[in-house]
């Protein structure tokens, strides 16, 4: 297990980081982009009222990305949401190195076509900065979730942060990752 190298790791070593370095003119390999973590998250305003429904959402995106998520807290007080800060209303987790990977290879390859009436992803979920972010509606897509045991269909946001220093670089990385942006 010590020598185990993820498929998507071998590839952007083996073919998108030398592809990358022609395309995109570099002149030292230290400029490719590399994705560096990959963040996953999922708000949950209604554990308010029920806290059962913020373990169930630490379980489901546990299951979803292989590590242990982290429940989340309010920053800030809103009385119009009845949220007090300090309030866990939220989970994340951030995935780094072959984990990172494992879930990106899911993501693209598996995940992505089960959505309904999948058409690809918009490109304007790039920041400015070479990190894109999109929303998934519905966490069912992903085949580790039991959909007999869901309690309630939420829908999640992942980041993907890249060493990219504008939109075009990390939109040519994403690219040759195969994720599937619409034309």
């Amino acid at each position: 297990m010590d020598n185990y190298v993820p498929r998507l790791k071998k590839v952007y070593k083996e073919t998108i980081a030398p592809e990358l370095f022609k395309e995109l003119g570099y002149t030292s390999v230290m400029q490719i982009p590399v994705i560096k973590k990959v963040v996953v998250s999922m708000g949950v305003g209604e554990a308010l009222a029920n806290k059962k429904l913020l373990d169930a959402a630490v379980a489901d995106i546990t299951q979803i990305t292989g590590q242990h998520a982290v429940k989340t807290r309010a920053k800030k007080s809103i009385a119009n949401f009845k949220l007090r800060e300090g309030n866990e209303v939220g989970v994340m987790v951030t995935l780094r190195g072959n984990v990172m990977y494992e879930f990106l290879d899911r993501l693209i390859n598996v995940a992505l076509p089960r959505v309904k009436d999948f058409r690809g992803i918009k490109a304007t979920g790039f920041d400015g900065h070479g990190n894109f972010s999109l929303g998934i509606t519905e966490q069912i897509i992903f085949p580790e979730i039991d959909f007999d045991k869901i309690t309630k269909i939420a829908g999640m946001n992942i980041s993907i942060v890249t060493s990219a220093r504008t939109d075009a670089e990390a939109r040519a990385l994403l690219t040759k990752f195969r994720m599937p942006f619409r034309k």
